[in-house]
């Protein structure tokens, strides 16, 4: 049997990613060996990810292997993915999500983001500086590029007193000791794709290679919520520098995706917020997007591009 070439970052959370694919496909039969890839989001650690540019950042170098065929899939965590994968390329997978939410890590345990008091928190994330500045206007922010293990050594040598990070990553790589607050998604609504991986590979893969990673690695549910979440994210041309954020949810008993989704201007002060349901995940995503586009979403995106 041919051997599934799975390319990925090098970063510990992206090794891990990539071992659970392997072991997955490799229970189902299917031979995996890993090809670890530098992207331009890992080389370029002294400038915002808003200054890098925004669309395949960390996929482009990935999606340049699979083209020339020296990779037959690529594993992302699904918030990294840009929207918009063009012609050449498709998602075969989504893997089961986990828990959502945004936490606040640090080594004091005492601090919250309710607390009134001020503190400073470390993050790269355009969305989680203006939800700071909307809901929490007495933190302080400073940027904070690199890996989880980089951050958490910054973190530990005082450039700030916490963290804003992804559950999912904080969960895989051990650090839930240090979570001293589960954000909820009612005040910080996660990143489009926050807690899946995606499985993406150009479009003329064997079919019966596709079919196979598809069976063994896709999971239903949450296709549908990403599916709806991606939508939403095209239609506004959102990425990683935009302050977009999507949250979908399933209801298997009626066949429904309800999602909320919005955009928040840079400074924090202003917010659209909404929610939309239906029975066509993706037909859910683009009307709640127009939705947000109508109600002023789409002055604020044009602001947002005007300043990054």
């Amino acid at each position: 049997m041919q051997t599934i070439k799975l390319g990925t970052r090098g970063s510990k959370l992206a090794l891990w990613q990539a071992y659970f694919v392997k072991e997955t496909l490799e229970a189902g039969g299917l031979p995996v060996e890993i090809v670890i890839i530098e992207t331009k989001g890992d080389q370029i650690l002294d400038r915002s990810l808003s200054k890098i540019g925004s669309k395949g950042v960390f996929t482009e170098e990935l999606e340049e292997k699979l083209l020339s065929g020296e990779i037959h899939i690529a594993q992302h965590s699904a918030k990294d993915l840009q929207s918009d994968l063009g012609e050449k390329f498709e998602i075969i997978a989504f893997s089961e999500r986990e828990k959502v939410n945004d936490v606040l890590i640090s080594f004091d345990k005492s601090l919250a983001l309710e607390s009134g008091q001020p503190f400073l928190v470390g993050t790269s994330s355009t969305r989680r500086v203006a939800m700071l500045k909307h809901f929490y206007p007495h933190i302080k922010t400073v940027d904070m590029r690199g890996n989880l293990q980089t951050r958490m050594g910054k973190l530990e040598s005082g450039v700030c007193d916490a963290l804003l990070l992804a559950f999912a990553g904080v969960h895989r790589m051990g650090y839930e000791e240090h979570i001293a607050q589960l954000i909820t998604t009612d005040t910080f609504t996660p990143a489009v794709g926050q807690g899946s991986v995606a499985i993406e590979c150009a479009v003329n893969l064997d079919a019966d290679i596709k079919e196979k990673i598809r069976g063994l690695l896709n999971h239903p549910n949450t296709e549908k919520q990403l599916l709806a979440e991606r939508a939403f994210l095209k239609r506004l041309q959102g990425g990683c520098s935009i302050p977009v954020f999507g949250l979908a949810q399933y209801d298997a008993e009626t066949d429904t995706i309800s999602m909320t989704g919005g955009i928040i201007s840079l400074d924090g002060k202003e917010i659209i917020k909404e929610v939309l349901s239906g029975s066509n995940p993706e037909g859910v995503g683009f009307a709640l997007a127009d939705k947000i586009l109508d109600l002023g979403g789409g002055r604020i995106l044009q602001e947002i591009k005007a300043n990054l």
